[in-house]
C-alpha cells in the first residue's frame, strides 16, 4: 500500500512539473488566469477533478 501511494505521488509530481519545465511562460499565464477566478469556480474545478479521479479509480478496479 505504501509503495503504491509513493508511486502515485511521484507520478503526480512528474506530471505537475511537465508544464512549468516545458513552457514556463504559459504556466505563469495560466496561474494569472486562475487567480482571477472566484472561489466558487475554483471549488468547482477541484470537485470536478476529484470526481474524475474517483471515476478513473473505479474504472480500473482500484477503488
Amino acid at each position: 500500500m505504501v509503495t503504491a501511494l509513493v508511486t502515485a505521488v511521484a507520478l503526480v509530481l512528474i506530471i505537475e512539473g511537465l508544464l512549468p519545465f516545458l513552457s514556463p511562460s504559459f504556466w505563469r499565464e495560466t496561474f494569472r488566469r486562475i487567480l482571477a477566478l472566484s472561489d466558487g469556480q475554483i471549488r468547482f474545478f477541484g470537485l470536478t477533478s476529484m470526481i474524475l479521479g474517483l471515476l478513473l479509480l473505479a474504472a480500473t478496479g482500484m477503488f
